[in-house]
């Protein structure tokens, strides 16, 4: 849709940055905190491990004034399970409630609003020795750990994020490094087990802190058909209802999508589905809706001797039999590590949202990963990650004029960190940390071209993108 005139931002845009506790924190086994999934995770292939990241943990007062004077009004964090509870079930450990507490009165004292992602890819390892997702104790402990939670923080933090990326554990469990790589009809029992146990931290929350808003954060974006061939059509479709409206559908409307269903019974794929358990999702009801998007895809009907050889990753993957095929689309570029570029999609993906769901969105995640060079007087020249953010918030800014009730913005991420499977030289951040894959040095923090752009930015409420 074409808009003669173009309305700004709205007053109180939550323009923010994002990160996740096991990519930044660093101090994996101090102050009481228990092992995760991913503290099993060796250096590999010259990819350094998560064990130091950019050490926040110990940067975080540093870290804290330098998003004031970038002017964040929002920083997406997650908090460990296991800082607050080393095990997942059993005894808190106050230390943790210390480090988040002190990290969310820091934020609040300079204006910036917490926005809590309760779970990021990092199951403790205790529960994951007792199947993890697969067992329905785990339901259990991520309410009590919900709870534990919501007494310690709810009182400051008006925004919470149930699970991260929760597709993603589903379809690229061994890529992200969030325990075994089990069989598709084991991912969607775990999915399951992760319905019935967001919806009830969600109910949870609104019941002991109605003032607080809850919701999902999976990765979301649109589905092009190759072509206008009908079969081409029913391919996107298909594929979008399994990776996208599966989870949005579940936490809005308490049910399965039924095309996916669908496709669960032709598969043998149906999760068991416990008394109980359709009425938990039912009265979960989010708030608002996270948002992950970082690319399109494009797909086609399959070949009937398709056969697929990887499971790709959360942007890449070659297609399901009898259902797509990913192909490459010409329009579009790519980055340094091969996702496509495509700033319209944004606008795209966040219309579909709207017209289904008609909820407040907050992108809780969007960025570039790509080699930084620091120069010799301390400079990182990023341009191409400004150029990268302004065509998306343009579009962003066009889908508010389209309707879509966004709220926020919170780019992946605020500072460099540990890219789930690309390790530290896949660079995300505003913020530059000096240490490589192998020497973690003295961790110094230096400011890119886009901290200024974006200081900016923030500062003119998205008026001033140049």
């Amino acid at each position: 849709m074409h808009h003669d005139h173009v309305k700004p931002f709205p007053e109180g845009f939550l323009w923010g940055a994002s990160t996740s506790a096991y990519q930044v924190e660093g101090a994996w086994d101090e102050d009481g905190k228990g092992m995760s999934v991913q503290d099993l995770t060796e250096p590999h292939d010259g990819i350094t491990d998560f064990k130091v990241t950019s050490d926040h943990y110990h940067h975080m007062a540093e870290d804290v004034e330098l998003m004031a004077e970038l002017g964040l009004k929002a920083y997406r964090f997650s908090i460990a399970w296991t800082r607050i509870i080393p095990e997942g079930v059993g005894d808190i450990n106050r230390k943790g409630l210390e480090f988040y507490g002190d990290l969310i009165d820091r934020l609040i004292a300079v204006g910036i609003e917490p926005v809590v992602t309760m779970y990021h890819f990092d199951l403790p390892l205790a529960l994951q020795k007792q199947g993890g997702w697969s067992n329905r104790a785990t339901i259990d402990a991520f309410v009590d750990y919900s709870r534990v939670i919501f007494d310690a923080f709810a009182d400051r933090v008006k925004y919470w994020l149930t699970i991260n990326e929760q597709n993603m554990m589903v379809l690229h469990s061994a890529v992200l490094g969030t325990g075994e790589d089990v069989s598709e009809k084991s991912a969607y029992q775990q999915c399951h087990h992760m319905f019935v146990a967001s919806s009830k931290a969600m109910k949870l929350l609104h019941e002991t802190h109605p003032g607080c808003k809850i919701g999902p954060a999976p990765n979301i974006i649109s589905v092009y058909p190759a072509s206008s061939k009908p079969e081409d059509v029913a391919a996107a479709n298909e594929w979008s209802c399994l990776r996208n409206w599966l989870y949005y559908d579940a936490y809005v409307y308490g049910r399965y999508n039924p095309i996916v269903w669908a496709y669960f019974e032709e598969h043998d794929l149906c999760p068991t589905i416990e008394p109980g358990d359709l009425e938990a999702m039912a009265e979960g009801h989010p708030d608002y809706l996270g948002m992950n998007y970082y690319a399109t895809e494009t797909v086609q009907a399959p070949p009937a001797d398709m056969e697929v050889t990887s499971g790709g990753d959360q942007q890449h993957t070659q297609g399901i039999p009898g259902m797509y095929q990913s192909v490459a689309n010409p329009n579009l570029g790519k980055t340094q590590y091969g996702w496509t570029i495509d700033p319209v999609g944004i606008r795209n993906t966040l219309c579909e949202t709207a017209s289904r769901y008609d909820l407040p969105i907050l992108i809780t995640e969007n960025g570039l990963g790509q080699h930084d060079t620091l120069t010799e007087d301390g400079k990182v020249h990023d341009d191409y990650r400004i150029d990268f953010l302004r065509k998306h918030y343009e579009q962003a800014r066009l889908a508010i004029n389209d309707g879509v009730k966004l709220i926020g913005f919170c780019p992946w991420s605020y500072i460099d960190l540990v890219s789930t499977h690309e390790g530290f030289n896949k660079r995300y951040g505003f913020v530059y940390v000096d240490r490589t894959e192998d020497d973690v040095k003295e961790l110094k923090r230096y400011k890119k071209d886009s901290f200024d752009w974006y200081k900016k930015v923030i500062a003119t409420n998205g008026a001033d993108l140049g």
